[in-house]
């Protein structure tokens, strides 16, 4: 009994060392594609974070690749394991390169803030447009979408996370994935939307975090 006891407590204790922080679930725009890991938006999020926060880590979950449909499956795992205070969804552009639905897009996002939430983090989401030779009514619909779930789940959303990317010219040679010099301002576009949600500790001076 007094083993079980032991194991139950130490099993807590974990949890509770590594509770909080922020855990990004994105696609390849997030996994650092195509140039340094180190260079990538959410590792300078973290170095910032490592200078204004104790204790509050960065956890980078994002696989190249990745729909809402491989994000939703993996994230239930992902919340238990690093038990995060606050979740960042980036996913939902390999959906629109693939011709994928849209609907069912919206119901992945959907079902990820439910799951988030319920594992006691909040959610917030990095929204993606396609280009607009997959037809005006798709490109719109897939837009459309980010907004629709922000709205409906109250979630606070960057309607287009590579905004400015394009007009500086900071795509890779493929036309997709941001260069290395676009990565301060995809750090700066998360932030935009994390900011109020950061606990007051790290000094954003909002008080929008409960730790």
């Amino acid at each position: 009994m007094i083993r079980l006891l032991l194991v139950a407590f130490l099993a807590v204790a974990s949890l509770s060392a590594r509770a909080g922080g922020v855990l990004v679930l994105g696609d390849s725009i997030s996994a650092a594609y195509g140039i340094e890991k180190s260079d990538g938006w959410v590792a300078l999020l973290e170095e910032e974070l490592e200078q204004r926060c104790r204790d509050f880590p960065v956890i980078n979950a994002s696989v190249s690749g990745e729909t809402t449909a491989g994000g939703n499956s993996r994230l239930t795992a992902l919340l238990h394991k690093h038990a995060p205070q606050i979740v960042v969804i980036e996913l939902g552009g390999n959906d629109g390169l693939r011709g994928l639905s849209p609907v069912a897009m919206a119901n992945n996002l959907a079902q990820m803030i439910e799951k988030s939430r319920a594992a006691d983090a909040t959610p917030v989401l990095l929204g993606m447009r396609i280009p607009p030779n997959y037809g005006q009514q798709y490109t719109r619909l897939f837009e459309q979408q980010f907004r629709q779930v922000s709205d409906d789940k109250q979630v606070p959303l960057f309607p287009f996370f590579l905004e400015g990317v394009v007009e500086q010219g900071w795509l890779q040679n493929d036309g997709i994935h941001p260069t290395e010099q676009a990565q301060p301002l995809l750090k700066g576009h998360a932030l935009s939307v994390l900011e109020p949600l950061l606990p007051t500790r790290c000094g954003n001076g909002k008080g929008g975090g409960n730790v």
